[in-house]
């Protein structure tokens, strides 16, 4: 026994899918609390592993200090912690390696971007010059069989000149006729 539904069913299947979106992010809203950050100074004479959970701490190895990342100044001041001993997000890579390594890598990608835009724009100019170049031997070509076609009228017309004066022109209405030798 089928029971009658007093609504369609994409109806049906979109209340069904707002109902259990609604209660999603109610569940999301309800579960996700975010636990209050910790000064980086807790976690001074730790461990540089335990410092840099969090994003904005720095470690220091002359002192074992977890400090505040200076966010006013890209690089850390060397009165705070010199670059070859400051961490930050990684313990096995020191501050100066990490810049090095970086600014190899973005100046990588800019001598990549460069040089692709160079070797694009050349081989559209190249294809360019490729495509005039074509178009010229293809007016040649067609000047050559022009002047052919010319010539050959010609030389049709001095030789039917020629069978003419001879008297070996056939007649234009019957070319197979027999010739007739006197």
């Amino acid at each position: 026994m089928e029971a009658a539904w007093p609504w369609p069913l994409w109806l049906q299947g979109l209340a069904l899918l707002w109902g259990r979106a609604v209660a999603g992010l109610e569940q999301i809203r309800t579960t996700v609390r975010p636990e209050p950050a910790q000064a980086c100074s807790a976690f001074s004479q730790k461990s540089c592993d335990e410092c840099l959970k969090n994003v904005s701490c720095l470690w220091c190895y002359t002192n074992n200090t977890c400090i505040d990342y200076p966010v006013r100044s890209i690089l850390p001041p060397s009165s705070l912690c010199s670059l070859s001993n400051a961490r930050w997000g990684v313990c096995w890579i020191n501050f100066e390696a990490l810049i090095i390594a970086m600014a190899v890598v973005a100046g990588l990608i800019l001598v990549s971007i460069t040089v692709c835009c160079c070797y694009c724009c050349y081989c559209r100019r190249r294809s360019r010059r490729l495509d005039e170049e074509e178009e010229q031997l293809a007016r040649k070509r067609e000047e050559r069989r022009l002047q052919s076609l010319q010539r050959k009228h010609e030389r049709k017309l001095k030789h039917d000149e020629i069978r003419k004066k001879y008297g070996l022109l056939q007649d234009s209405d019957n070319p197979y006729s027999r010739f007739e030798n006197e």
